[in-house]
């Protein structure tokens, strides 16, 4: 029986060579962060973005994807960075940074600014084929992660769960925190049904993200 929200299979060869070639050329670069609207660049490109807890490991997934160390830079003050980041890629596509959420001590107006300003992007932004959330292996989802899946839901974004820092967890916690994901996801029509495992600092998972981001269209 086919398990609901399965883990995503290895790209074949064919899969695994065009996300190679699109990642290949070292052709990532910044290009902004916006704090409001107006500030957006051009919708002339594909488009994804990339959305998780604070500390989740999105600026190391960034890195490793773009084979960049230094593209993505981590805030060393949780919930501090609340701009939405810009990064090209090739002539073709962006790669978007959304600023981390689920700390309660950030200031409630930044906060609510930062909601208004991500769901103006979300609902707004024509060229974005898809979003992914990620989620900590050693935790699975959240409750603070279900409200950034509802809020995609509305926007009719489809998202994507990538799991992040595989290698920091024993197998049976993390198949407990696979499972415990699964139940969330299921709750969310907005979510496509396939989890990508991933580690940044060991390179698991980072081919097949790879992949998928080179076949949306």
């Amino acid at each position: 029986m086919q398990l609901p929200f399965p883990l995503a299979e290895v790209p074949d060869d064919f899969a695994r060579e065009k996300g190679r070639k699109l990642f290949a050329g070292g052709g990532a670069e910044f290009v902004k962060g916006v704090v409001a609207m107006s500030g957006l660049p051009d919708g002339d490109r594909l488009e994804v973005c990339f959305a998780g807890r604070s500390n989740v490991g999105k600026s190391s997934l960034i890195n490793a994807l773009t084979n960049r160390k230094g593209l993505a830079r981590a805030s060393n003050t949780p919930g501090r960075t609340q701009e939405i980041n810009f990064f090209t890629l090739e002539e073709t596509h962006y790669l978007v940074d959304l600023p981390g959420y689920g700390y309660a001590n950030a200031p409630l107006p930044i906060v609510e600014r930062w909601q208004r300003l991500l769901k103006q992007y979300l609902s707004g932004r024509q060229n974005l084929r898809r979003a992914f959330v990620l989620i900590d292996a050693r935790h699975g989802a959240k409750a603070v992660d279900e409200e950034i899946m509802s809020l995609l839901d509305s926007s009719a974004v489809t998202f994507q769960c990538v799991m992040t820092k595989a290698d920091k967890v024993k197998e049976a916690d993390r198949e407990r925190s696979i499972e415990a994901t699964r139940k969330a996801l299921a709750r969310h029509p907005a979510a496509f049904p396939e989890i990508i495992m991933t580690s940044s600092e060991k390179g698991d998972g980072i081919e097949t993200l790879r992949a998928v981001i080179a076949s949306l269209e």
